[in-house]
């Protein structure tokens, strides 16, 4: 399969940049792979189009303000993005001007008020272009509070606001780590939760930290050449019954958002049973991938050539994906992280 296949003409202006002025206020397009249709709705019909038999998913990560800007020694301004901790204790992240940021070369990191907060050395330069930085003192996430920016995706033209805090963070978000926000649950609010779990319909948490990966497009030719960026995902043992017996009972799973779906597919064996509470996934989800757990998925709208898109094509099918994209463009639906969300129905 070619990367080119996967490509499609989106109008820039299609590209959200803002959220909806309310958190839920967006437009929903049911996807009914049974039928092989598309229809028009909003999010707040979201819990009466859910099958009754379903369960629900949800990635509880929690985004990390992870951009964080370093004066070198020299004054130079270097913005770094904090990927994850290294067990020496070094952070791994990427940086801007990368061939210049060599092994040695010290950072100072300074909070909201101008004060130092951090001081900071590179002590690798690492294969996959990413740096390793060693704290003279050890960071934790008050560091990222006081020096950090949301790391908003690179297709979000303007700096991060004030706003950006809470609306590029899901409402359930507990446990921090993300680069990126599992985007799809950004449309829920706690007054839709509710009104899904009156309906009898439960919903359970899982935690995928989002990586930089998300952000990377497919550069190779054929797309078995792509090799997806690793990232860490746990399940508690609770869920992991509590999914596994209504796997055996025959309800529907419906994950929300793909990082659900990568968790989901890489924890359960090829019996379908979740057999691994823990670990790192570059699981790769492309067309002629067999799902083991997951039926259902309420996701965003994705960035042409990308992993994500290929991952909705091997659930609903290549063609149905394209035709309900061409849909949604000439319906101005609203595309990306902030965009409008998309419901695939078995």
């Amino acid at each position: 399969m070619l990367t080119k296949d996967y490509y499609f003409d989106l109008p820039p202006e299609l590209i959200a940049q803002e959220p909806s002025e309310r958190r839920g206020d967006d437009r929903l397009l049911l996807l009914d792979r049974a039928l092989g249709s598309f229809s028009d709705h909003m999010m707040e019909d979201f819990p009466s189009l859910i099958p009754s038999d379903s369960v629900i998913v949800v990635n509880n990560s929690k985004v990390r303000k992870a951009r964080v800007y370093g004066t070198s020694e020299t004054g130079g301004t270097v913005e770094f993005l904090f990927l994850s901790p290294e067990c020496d204790g070094a952070w791994k992240c990427m940086a801007t001007k990368t061939k210049r940021q060599k092994k040695g070369k010290r950072f100072a990191f300074h909070g909201k008020d101008g004060a130092v907060k951090a001081v900071a050395e590179i002590v690798r330069e690492n294969p996959d272009s990413t740096r390793s930085l060693m704290f003279s003192e050890p960071i934790d996430e008050g560091f990222f509070d006081s020096c950090g920016h949301v790391p908003l995706p690179p297709y979000i033209k303007r700096e991060d606001s004030f706003s950006d805090e809470s609306r590029y963070q899901t409402v359930y978000a507990k446990n921090p780590g993300s680069v990126a926000a599992p985007t799809a649950g950004l449309h829920f609010t706690p007054q839709l939760m509710d009104r899904v779990r009156e309906r009898g319909i439960p919903i359970h948490e899982v935690t995928l930290h989002v990586g930089a990966g998300t952000f990377l497009p497919v550069r190779t030719e054929n797309i078995e050449d792509h090799h997806m960026h690793s990232e860490h995902y746990s399940i508690t043992e609770e869920t992991a019954a509590a999914l596994n017996k209504a796997k055996e009972d025959g309800r529907r799973i419906l994950a929300v958002g793909t990082t659900s779906v990568r968790t989901l597919e890489s924890a359960a064996d090829d019996d379908g049973i979740i057999r691994r509470l823990t670990g790192d996934t570059d699981i790769f989800i492309r067309p002629g991938y067999r799902f083991k757990f997951i039926d259902d998925l309420l996701t965003n709208f994705h960035t042409p050539e990308s992993t994500l898109l290929m991952l909705v094509s091997a659930l609903a099918g290549k063609d149905l994906i394209f035709s309900a994209y061409a849909h949604a463009i000439e319906e101005r639906y609203r595309f990306f992280s902030y965009g409008d969300a998309m419901y695939i129905r078995s």
